[in-house]
């Protein structure tokens, strides 16, 4: 009998496929990648070709030692890595590595681990594409040039070892930008005006909000307030207009990379990197009671909303018997056109539909149980008909002005009945039992206002961030994760309460990567970067043009940054803080967290202390300096340096002025200067 070899990445798929496959098939794993770039050099040709100079990577001698022993007794190679541009270059790594014989090797892809796919995939088996892997191969080598040549700049700007990467700078730079907006926002005073009515006949009073008059305004200032108020005093309340119509609201579509990585994030509070994790183990397969290793959904890095015909009618089929046919979505939807969407495999579904939560929350971790329900639920509810509601405006007279009562309930549950997702409204307040009617009129029973503020831009989750990323064009599937989880472990950018800060480390790398790199911090390049990869992949472009177009520029924008950022070096700054060990003045260094105090006599003196810097300001509330502080995670705000026993602290930085208005403490908003007091609102520029 003819003996077979399959080789997968890991290890924890070997027992899920080895299940499906007769014992003429041996299924071993490489454990990812076998060979890369070497870490002492760049390892790139640039005088030939731009030719990419591999090597094994440490450690995975043995792995190819067992994987050539195995594949001199089997007749066929099977490379069944992860179906997706990586897994290509990972097959083609193997085959070349191993040395394989073009005739005996064949690529197999599944995007899920069930009998039918692996066994159907051997039925395709094909030649290594060499277009994904040129593809994946010019993101590798482009990714190798800017670190490679970029990061020594940092260290030696900078003095530490800073470094830089394609996706994170500009997932840095997005991040920037938005503390930009936030700190330069101006808040805007309005007012709501909300007035409880009674109808006749009615227990529950009914809020009737503000609206305006022809049209609907805004109370900017309590002046306003007081005149509508004085207006509609006595004025009585009448129906004006009643409109009722329905209304429904699709069903989502299925999971792609981002969008579970951004619903994981908001409604299980999941980071990005643990949701990958757990989608990984739920993709290879966990030990379920009864039926051994199985993989419960399909393959976890896509950008595609496509369902195969075959899962598309097992889920109606299931909606039909569970829940009804008018349950079934009788059109199909699909996302709008997108060129950017590869569409290489389908969205992120249950392997069986059948195999509910509940069925196999027994054999699951907590986490992992709650992610397969999130992913069943929005699978489901993919297949399903629409909600359907009765909406109801009501629009009442009073003095002149307009107030407005909006009502709605649900009249068809539809997918809802299994899913409803973050972004799912919040029920009105208002229940109209019973009839409104044009004319009648409503007696006032409590009038309601209150003072707000707009706010600024909120700052960025790890969600949002995936979103803009994605909407922008900004990495591919697989980098999501990764990208966010480096500038976290870098210090570049904070994590406190699910927001995303830059820190002070990460304002200087942003600073010297927008002043020296402006196109590989731009997100249109890189968005057109990642345009020109998947051109690469489609076969349509040279990967060769392309980094030789690449580099050049590169090349030409290093050499002009170490001759022109001489200015941006940090030098020693000497104190007048002794060291109490050797009686030198500390000087201030910088490192991974930020600034700090040493002694200029190290190694012999070792002396360090956190370094406050003062920004020439008293304190508001006890007098002495305000220094700039850190939150343990890296956050800047401006603190009393007689802290703990002054807990002052501000996120913005104040300056000396008072308010001319209330007196208060001021700060800094972009190019103007507010009262820290919303309620006060007086606002001025810098140079008033």
């Amino acid at each position: 009998m003819p003996k077979y070899l399959v080789i997968v990445e890991s290890p924890a798929k070997v027992k899920t496929i080895k299940k499906f496959l007769g014992s003429n098939y041996e299924v071993l794993a490489s454990n990812g990648h076998v060979r890369d770039l070497p870490k002492s050099k760049m390892g790139i040709d640039m005088e030939h070709g731009c030719e990419p100079k591999y090597i094994t990577i440490r450690g995975k001698g043995d792995i190819l030692a067992t994987l050539r022993k195995a594949e001199k007794k089997a007749d066929k190679v099977y490379l069944a890595t992860d179906p997706d541009r990586e897994g290509e270059a990972i097959s083609w790594h193997l085959a070349e590595a191993l040395k394989l014989d073009p005739k005996k090797q064949k690529r197999i892809t599944f995007n899920e681990i069930t009998k039918s796919a692996v066994k159907e995939s051997l039925k395709h088996a094909r030649a290594i594409d060499m277009d994904l892997v040129d593809a994946q191969q010019t993101r590798r080598i482009l990714d190798r040039m800017v670190g490679y040549r970029i990061s020594p700049l940092l260290w030696q700007k900078v003095k530490r070892g800073l470094s830089a990467g394609r996706v994170q700078s500009v997932a840095l730079r997005i991040i920037g930008d938005r503390e930009d907006e936030i700190n330069a926002f101006i808040p805007q005073e309005y007012w709501s005006l909300d007035v409880k009515l009674a109808a006749p006949g009615e227990k529950k009073n009914l809020t009737a909000k503000f609206y305006g008059k022809d049209k609907k305004m805004t109370i900017s200032s309590q002046a306003e307030l007081d005149e509508i108020l004085q207006k509609t005093q006595n004025a009585e309340y009448v129906v004006e207009e009643v409109r009722t119509s329905e209304r429904t609201k699709k069903a989502p579509l299925p999971f792609t990379t981002s969008t579970l990585q951004q619903e994981a994030a908001n409604v299980l509070n999941f980071s990005t990197q643990k949701t990958m994790r757990l989608a990984q183990q739920l993709y290879e397969g966990v030990e379920l009671k009864g039926s051994g290793t199985t993989a419960l959904i399909t393959y976890l890095r896509t950008d595609s909303t496509r369902i195969s015909d075959e899962a598309d009618l097992a889920a109606k089929s299931y909606i039909a018997g569970q829940y009804g046919e008018e349950y079934v979505q009788q059109n199909g939807q699909s996302a709008k056109s997108d060129k950017k969407i590869q569409d290489a495999h389908e969205a992120i579904r249950p392997t069986d539909i059948t195999r509910t939560p509940f069925s196999v929350k027994d054999s699951l971790s907590r986490d992992l149980f709650r992610l397969y329900q999130l992913i069943w639920k929005r699978f489901t509810a993919s297949r399903m008909s629409a909600a359907k509601y009765e909406t109801t405006s009501v629009y009442i007279g009073a003095g002149g002005y307009r107030f407005h009562i909006a009502a709605s309930r649900v009249v068809f549950e539809g997918f809802r009945s299994v899913y409803t997702g973050s972004d799912e409204e919040k029920e009105d307040d208002n229940v109209l039992v019973g009839k409104i009617e044009t004319g009648m009129k409503l007696v006032p029973k409590d009038i309601e206002t209150k003072q707000h503020f707009t706010q600024p831009p909120a700052h960025y989750t790890e969600a949002s961030l995936v979103r803009a990323l994605e909407e922008q064009g900004i990495g591919r599937p697989s980098t999501y994760a990764p990208t966010i989880t480096t500038i976290i472990a870098r210090r570049y950018v904070a994590k406190e309460n699910k927001n995303l800060y830059m820190t002070e480390l990460g304002e200087v790398v942003n600073s010297i990567m927008k002043e020296a790199f402006p196109s590989i911090v731009d997100v249109s390049f890189t968005a057109n970067m990642e345009s020109l990869l998947d051109s690469i992949g489609e076969g349509a472009i040279s990967w060769k043009t392309v980094v030789e177009n690449f580099y050049p520029d590169l090349d030409e924008a290093v050499k002009k940054a170490e001759q022109t950022l001489e200015k941006v070096k940090i030098e020693d700054e000497v104190t007048d803080v002794i060291c109490e060990e050797c009686g030198r003045n500390m000087v201030i260094k910088y490192g991974p967290h930020g600034k700090f105090l040493a002694c200029p006599g190290f190694p012999e003196c070792r002396n360090t202390k956190p370094y406050l810097e003062k920004i020439g300001v008293p304190c508001p509330q006890c007098g002495k300096d305000l220094v700039i502080r850190k939150t343990k995670k890296g956050r800047r705000y401006y603190g009393c340096e007689n802290n703990p026993e002054c807990e002052f602290m501000s996120w913005q930085r104040p300056v000396q002025k008072k308010c001319p208005q209330c007196g208060g403490y001021m700060v800094e908003k972009g190019n103007k200067v507010v009262c820290a007091d919303k309620a006060c609102g007086y606002i001025c520029t810098k140079t008033d």
